[in-house]
Formats: C-alpha cells, structure tokens, sequence
C-alpha cells in the first residue's frame, strides 16, 4: 500500500527517472504534486505494472495531478556528463517546470544532488512506497517508452519497440551486427570484444 505523503503541511513533490541502465536513448524524468486526496488502485512502481496500466495511470495522474513535469537528457550528454550526473539533471529540469514550486523533494533512490533551496528525501525504492513517487516512476516511463517507439522506426534492426534500448540478447545481437548508432551510450562499453588471433611459427 503507497502512502498518500511523506508529510502533509508542505507542499511536496515526488521525482524518478527511466532509463538509467538503457544502452540507448535519453534518461527520462518527471515530478509530480498530488492532490491530498488523490488514490489510484493501480497505482505503483512502474516495474510493476503492465504497459497497458501504465498508460492508463498516464492518463489519471496527467488529468488530477496539481502539477506534473517531465524532462530527459539525451545520450550524448550522458556520455559527457556520465548518467548519475544526467539523472540529477533530468530530474532537476522536471522540476523547474512545474507550475507550482514545491517545498519538499522526494527522490526515488539514495542520492541526489540539491536543486536549489528546496529540502530533499532521499528514498530508496521510493517508487513502490510513495504515491507521488510512483506517479513520477509511471510518467517517465511511459513518455521514455514511446520516444524509444519513435527511434524504432529510424533503427528498427534493434528492436527498440520491444527493448526501449535496454541491453536485452536481441539488442546486444543486433549491435553485434549493425554496430552503434547515433542514440547509444558510446561511454557504456558496449560494443563487444573483439579478441585478435595471434598466430606463432608453427
């Protein structure tokens, strides 16, 4: 059962991201005030609910949320920055659009660099313990799978309809294969070892 809030005299909003372990693509991030009275019974950890819940819980947490921003930042920035620093920053730009700034952060996980003056908690495996948290969880997610469903169609050999860019067997075959494109993570290492034959006199 997700708590309704971490406190109720503040105002506070709950933040997560998508993709951090992704081979390709952007990091995802969004934030999320909820109402006091707001409750979802499919509501949680967006790991744990199926993409057709996903995308109903979309839809309810846009419509009811008091206010709700999603951000990302894109795999070349990533490679400059690494992907903890491209996380915050997501996270960070989420906030800084929501029409109503709040007093209180809750960040899904155990770090978190400070955006601004605000208080910040972190929370680990906050998404499976805060419905503000899980509304962030869903909405990352769902906006950063149907990016990943758009890139398909320019590299459709990589199955990123299926995989959203995370390193499954058939992602990792095709990169065998194909090589990287322009949305992979060139700093994960991720092409696989080419092992050179040495051969000595026989």
């Amino acid at each position: 059962m997700l708590a309704p809030f971490y406190q109720s005299v503040i105002v506070e909003a709950g933040s997560d991201e998508a993709g951090r372990g992704c081979y390709a693509g952007p990091v995802f991030a969004a934030a999320v005030i909820l109402p006091l009275d707001f409750y979802h019974p499919l509501l949680n950890d967006s790991k744990q609910v199926v993409v057709e819940d996903r995308l109903l819980l979309k839809d309810f947490i846009e419509s009811t949320a008091i206010a709700w921003a999603v951000a990302s930042v894109d795999n070349e920035e990533i490679d400059r920055i690494n992907i903890l620093q491209a996380s915050y920053k997501a996270m960070h730009l989420a906030i800084e659009q929501l029409e109503i700034e709040p007093e209180l952060l809750l960040i899904d996980g155990n770090r978190f660099r400070p955006y601004q003056n605000i208080r910040h908690e972190c929370i680990i495996k906050g998404d499976s313990k805060y419905a503000s948290i899980a509304a962030a969880s869903i909405l990352a997610k769902t906006y950063r799978d149907a990016y990943m469903c758009s890139l398909h169609h320019e590299y459709p050999m990589y199955g990123w309809e299926r995989n959203k860019g995370y390193g499954t067997a058939e992602h990792r075959g095709a990169i065998e294969i194909h090589g990287l494109s322009k949305y992979h993570r060139h700093s994960y290492n991720i092409l696989p070892v080419q092992y050179e034959l040495e051969f000595g006199e026989w």
